[in-house]
């Protein structure tokens, strides 16, 4: 027949929304035209097939070709689209008749002999695939990737000949293998936090962050192990659900980063220099690309010298830090990536190393310090400072507690949390705040205090509540006493020392 219809699908953020290609020959000159928004490396596929089809022994057509890239809104790039052109072609010409190709998509850049190359964002692309139950062929090199899609159908193929053959039954290709989605596979990360010597206050937050989801501060001179405690971060996290890993892994595909089939359900972990600019940190470019905040999604992004980033460049990651999205709007296009991350951030209290440094004024510290807005640090839930380590606990033998440990206590914790409100604690809604964390009057009374005293905003008000919640989970408690609301607020470090440079 002269008219084929083949199925593909584009990258839109994570989204992969289905791209449906129409070929059709006709008579008149021989040309070849595609159509539907196609951008420069799209128009370009057009010698690749046809260089493509010849080599790999097949005829192409001298006929007038115009093939169709419906939804026509829709902007094409990159040269996925190479493999599904290339086989409705061959299908439009009668090179290739098969009564299922409604029920099968194409992906695949094309090299001039015929060999299918790698492509970018296939993940998202086999989510929506196998939602629908399409069949897909896609790259060898992608296969790996691939897997981590769990019940999807696809076939790896190495050339344009090999599609021929298994679509005409001439040698059927066999199904690729699934990958195993054991949750033990993701928390080996050769690290462990009884490396870190002593600091058990700061090991503290950290089990109460990785149980609730919350925003850590590090304050402290060099040397007391912020970075060291941020690395090990991963280890102390459950594993990420299935659904997490999938999101997660979509991100990166779109980057064309690897990923570990052994270690691809432990949490991400992501620390950008400081000049990295805002671009590189949320995401951007004519073309919409994630950043790494987007990288960090369902993990940890590190900021180490705080200070040191530039204020614009911090205060973009407000919003995300609030709604676990990131909205890049550009004149052809709105992209929408997710940034549901942990933020852990350090910085020395001074310019100097220490704010007690007589080499520094308090102006000059508060000047420093300064350069991180208010509206920054008011998402902050556990702010704490890391005091130097004396002598003896350098030189200490003693055996520290490893992650593995702290990491079960971390998972009974969180499952209390998601048993009772399906979801952690620092996601909770101001509604969901006064069904699920109830507070005797006497705890509200003292909270009240504090509130004044601490000149506490809405939203720090709110978050002291639900890291009250977080300690009473680990504690086994149901209610929150007013222990746990003291604890609570004595992770507020930044605004006490704040409030010290002040007076």
């Amino acid at each position: 027949m002269s008219l084929a219809k083949t199925y593909t699908r584009a990258q839109v953020g994570i989204e992969a929304p289905l791209v449906t290609v129409e070929v059709h020959l006709s008579n008149g000159l021989p040309a070849f035209n595609i159509v539907g928004l196609p951008e420069t490396s799209v128009k370009e596929s057009k010698e690749r097939v046809r260089c493509a089809l010849a080599n790999s022994h097949f005829i192409f057509p001298e006929q007038r070709i115009t093939v169709n890239l419906a939804p026509a809104d829709l902007p094409k790039q990159g040269g996925r689209y190479d493999l599904a052109i290339a086989v409705g072609i061959l299908a439009a010409s009668g090179q290739i008749q098969n009564p299922d190709m409604h029920a099968f998509e194409f992906y695949g850049e094309l090299a001039l002999n015929g060999e299918v190359r790698e492509v970018t964002a296939l993940v998202p692309a086999l989510i929506s695939a196998t939602d629908v139950k399409h069949c897909c062929y896609i790259p060898k090199p992608n296969e790996m990737m691939a897997r981590l899609v769990s019940q999807s159908y696809r076939k790896s193929v190495v050339s344009l000949r090999e599609v021929w053959a298994d679509l005409v039954g001439q040698q059927t290709l066999a199904w690729d293998e699934q990958s195993p989605s054991d949750p033990a596979l993701g928390v080996d990360t050769g690290m462990d936090m009884n490396e870190v010597k002593g600091q058990g206050a700061a090991k503290r937050v950290l089990e109460i962050a990785a149980t609730g989801g919350h925003n850590v501060l590090f304050l402290g001179p060099p040397g007391t192990g912020k970075s060291m405690l941020a690395q090990r971060m991963p280890t102390i996290m459950p594993a990420m659900e299935l659904q997490q890993a999938l999101e997660t892994a979509s991100v990166y595909s779109i980057i064309g980063k690897e990923i570990d089939p052994n270690n691809w359900r432990q949490r991400p972990f992501r620390a950008p220099h400081h000049t990295c600019s805002a671009v590189a940190l949320v995401g951007g470019s004519s073309t919409p690309k994630p950043g790494e905040i987007s990288l960090a999604h369902n993990g940890v992004l590190f900021l180490d010298e705080l200070p040191e980033y530039e204020r614009k460049v911090l205060d973009s990651l407000r919003e995300p830090m609030e709604t676990g999205m990131v909205s890049i709007s550009r004149a052809a296009q709105q992209v929408d990536f997710p940034a549901r991350f942990q933020l852990i951030a350090a910085l020395n209290p001074s310019p100097t190393g220490c704010h007690t440094d007589k080499r520094a004024t308090p102006e000059q510290v508060l000047k420093y310090l300064s350069k991180v807005s208010g509206p920054f640090i008011d998402r902050i839930d556990l702010q704490i400072e890391l005091p130097r380590l004396s002598t003896v606990e350098l030189q200490s033998t003693c055996v520290e507690e490893g992650s593995e440990a702290i990491r079960l206590r971390v998972e009974q914790a969180r499952a209390l949390a998601l048993q009772r409100q399906g979801k952690v604690n620092a996601l909770l809604s101001s509604k969901e705040i006064d069904q699920y964390c109830q507070l005797s009057s006497t705890v509200l009374a003292f909270l009240a205090k504090a509130t004044e005293k601490l000149h506490l905003s809405p939203r720090s008000y709110h978050r002291v509540i639900k890291v009250s919640r977080t300690i009473a989970d680990l504690a086994g408690h149901e209610e929150i006493t007013l222990a746990h609301l003291k604890e609570a607020l004595s992770y507020r470090a930044f605004e006490r020392l704040l409030a010290q440079l002040i007076r």
